[in-house]
């Protein structure tokens, strides 16, 4: 009876640590309810914003930032595991889809950091054509690779989603087919079957490729990047009840993600304001979106750039790079988005 009982008690204590995440356990544990994302279980709207260089930031410029985004209730980041602009390389992967060092640990010091402030990491891999010297990712094999790296080093931790490709249906070197996706995606199961895994898509997702999302590939929730133009955030609304029910056709319904809509420094055409950010935002939730992002880059319109906002922050931390109008819908949105 009692060496019975020592044998339960020590299968439920490794069921248990499998369940929490890292051996010491994690401080934040993401989870999909319905169409909500969920963070140690009670549901919540994800707030976010672009962190895409963030690997090539110091220690004290990141957490100067995340201390700016605890202040104004951003529960999320958008970092990118193959990133280089500027001439500079940050990427976590090398173009076999191995660790790359410094920048591996600064990952997964950086995921760490998080967890332990209840912040959530999107770890986004894209495909590149960038010359043969740069670390990027080019076909199936290193793709494959990338994703049994990432996804094995970073396990114990709950606090992260895995963007298998960053908009794959671009018809360039991002392209990654439904076929490979699907492959990726039973890949990073069988590493980790409770991880949360998407696979974002350039423009707004249209019915048959929806089908594909969920039935085919199988990701957890969808991530369409929005058009760019003045008329995006009064649609925002729209489309994303659009997406919900044309979900109810299918055998699963998933979250509606905006992890990358419009932002300030693309298009000489339109210069998006606070309140364009606001309403964006505003109608992402109140359509039964699950969370959203302010996204922000370069300035392609000045000289090199500047200010390059996530793209760069090996000189200056995020936000001392973003704007007056930034600044401002950031002051604001969480506020709005709580309906206060």
């Amino acid at each position: 009876m009692g060496r019975r009982f020592v044998l339960a008690s020590a299968v439920a204590a490794i069921l248990l640590a499998g369940l929490s995440g890292a051996a010491d356990g994690t401080k934040t544990s993401l989870g999909i309810r319905g169409t909500k994302f969920t963070i140690n279980g009670q549901e919540t709207f994800l707030l976010g914003i672009s962190y895409y260089g963030g690997l090539g930031a110091s220690r004290r410029f990141i957490r100067q930032d995340l201390d700016d985004m605890g202040r104004l209730g951003i529960n999320w980041i958008r970092l990118w595991a193959t990133w280089g602009a500027f001439g500079g390389e940050t990427s976590a992967v090398d173009s076999d889809g191995g660790a790359r060092e410094p920048y591996f640990s600064k990952l997964k010091w950086l995921v760490a950091e998080c967890d332990r402030r209840g912040i959530v990491l999107d770890v986004t891999l894209h495909r590149d054509s960038t010359p043969t010297d740069a670390p990027r990712i080019r076909s199936i094999q290193p793709h494959r690779r990338a994703v049994e790296t990432v996804v094995t080093a970073l396990k114990g931790y709950r606090n992260w989603y895995l963007d298998l490709a960053n908009e794959r249906n671009i018809g360039d070197a991002r392209f990654v087919s439904y076929d490979e996706l699907k492959e990726l995606r039973e890949l990073a199961r069988r590493l980790d079957p409770a991880r949360l895994v998407t696979a974002s898509q350039g423009g707004d997702i249209g019915r048959e490729e929806l089908r594909k999302y969920i039935e085919k590939v199988g990701v957890d929730f969808i991530c369409p990047h929005r058009g760019r133009s003045s008329k995006s955030p009064g649609r925002t609304e729209g489309r994303t009840r659009q997406y919900l029910a044309w979900m109810k056709e299918l055998p699963r319904i998933v979250p509606v993600h905006y992890q990358e809509p419009f932002r300030r420094g693309y298009s000489r055409g339109w210069e998006p304001t606070a309140e364009d950010f606001i309403t964006d935002a505003r109608g992402a939730k109140a359509g039964g979106a699950a969370g959203w992002c302010l996204h922000n880059g370069g300035q392609r319109d000045k000289p090199d750039s500047k200010p390059r906002r996530s793209f760069d922050m090996g000189e200056k931390r995020l936000f001392d790079q973003l704007d007056k109008e930034e600044k401002e819908a950031l002051g604001k949105l969480s506020a709005v988005l709580a309906g206060r």
